[in-house]
């Protein structure tokens, strides 16, 4: 296994359903953690990089109805 982190920026507020859909996450094999900043709109997500790759991730994310983009602040 080897665990990735990618941080995510979203520019508007999440409303519920987009919160229940990013909470399901957890649930796909190779998600290993999601962190919602609300206050600071970031998305920090730990995955399996054996199992997927960051474009997939960011596809389910924005599968969930949530528009991001890169935070260029934080490297990994």
């Amino acid at each position: 296994m080897t665990a990735m982190d990618v941080t995510y920026r979203y520019a508007e507020g999440l409303n519920p359903d987009q919160i229940r859909a990013l909470a399901r996450l957890s649930d796909v094999y190779g998600i290993r953690a999601l962190r919602i900043d609300e206050e600071a709109r970031k998305l920090a997500i730990e995955y399996d990089a054996t199992r997927m790759d960051e474009t997939r991730v960011q596809g389910l994310v924005r599968g969930c109805g949530v528009a991001v983009t890169r935070d260029p602040a934080v490297v990994h």
